[in-house]
This record gives C-alpha cells, sequence and structure tokens, in this order.
C-alpha cells in the first residue's frame, strides 16, 4: 500500500500539492482538508472540513478558549468532531487524505488516535507531515510513509508525480 507524505516550509504549497493530485486521480478520496481563514487579508486562523460529507468547521482561530498554540487556538470540538470523525470514516474509502498532521492536529487525542487508526489499516494515503514535529505519531509517519518535500522549484510538477504514484 502506497503511502505518501508531503512536508516543507510553511506558505509553499504543501496542502495545494496534495488538492491537486487528488484532483487528477480518479479514486474516491476522504479524509480532511486545512485551509486559511483569512479576514481583510490577514489570517485569523484555519478552516477543517471533511472532504467527503464537505461538513466544515474552525481548526484555530485568533479568538477561541481551546488550547494555545502560537497566536491560536485550537478548536478541540471541530477538530474531534469533524477531522477525527472524517478520518475514521475515511478508512472505507480508496484513498485517505490527511491534511495536516501538526502542532495544531497534535492536540487532540481522538485526532492522534484516528490518524493510528488509518495507519493501521491497508488504506492508501496521501498526507502533509510537518516539517519538523517530535510527536511520536510524525516520527511514525516519517518512518513508514515516503517523505516528499516541497519547495518553490517542485510545487509544480509534484501533483502529477504523486498522482502518477497512486494510479
Amino acid at each position: 500500500m502506497l503511502r505518501i507524505a508531503v512536508t516543507g516550509n510553511p506558505g509553499v504549497g504543501k496542502s495545494t500539492v496534495v488538492t491537486k493530485a487528488v484532483e487528477k486521480l480518479n479514486l474516491k478520496a476522504c479524509g480532511i482538508r486545512a485551509a486559511e481563514i483569512r479576514v481583510d487579508g490577514i489570517r485569523q486562523g484555519f478552516s477543517i472540513e471533511d472532504i467527503d460529507t464537505g461538513r466544515k468547521g474552525v481548526l484555530s482561530h485568533v479568538k477561541g478558549t481551546g488550547p494555545k498554540l502560537g497566536k491560536y487556538h485550537v478548536n478541540l470540538e471541530d477538530l474531534d468532531g469533524i477531522g477525527a470523525g472524517a478520518l475514521r470514516d475515511a478508512i472505507a474509502c480508496d484513498l485517505v487524505v490527511i491534511d495536516e498532521v501538526g502542532p495544531m492536529e497534535l492536540k487532540s487525542e481522538n485526532f492522534v488516535r484516528a490518524v493510528e487508526a488509518v495507519l493501521d489499516s491497508d488504506r492508501p494515503v496521501l498526507a502533509v507531515l510537518h516539517r519538523s514535529s517530535r510527536h511520536p505519531l510524525a516520527q511514525r509517519m516519517r518512518r513508514e510513509f515516503e517523505v516528499l518535500v516541497v519547495d518553490e522549484g517542485n510545487r509544480d510538477e509534484l501533483p502529477e508525480r504523486i498522482a502518477e504514484r497512486f494510479r
């Protein structure tokens, strides 16, 4: 079973690479996608979306009450309900997409357990992996996945390269 993780510096286009690769595939892809929440061009936080159902929530925001990471508060309710739930359901799909396994997501034990269940399954996985997390789950993914580093020089050709591997 094929498992690929993309990593790289913040803002280099890791999530975009994964999204474009999935769009090139004729597979039922399920899991989660994260995106910036911007107001007047200023990042206020991140959303989380269940790729299969389209259900969206707030992963983190500058205004909130959850665990703080930098200037953001992690919304454990949506991370657990939407994020972990989508990953548990994704095991029934052709391809599991995890955007992302990083410090915010790793604040949730339910999310960690859901990712571990995916890793313990026989499903192919395409994930975004935080570049320097030392969390045991991130370390496991580095051992078990083919890890591709996204940079400005390769980000335009990586989606096709990744899609070819999953075909």
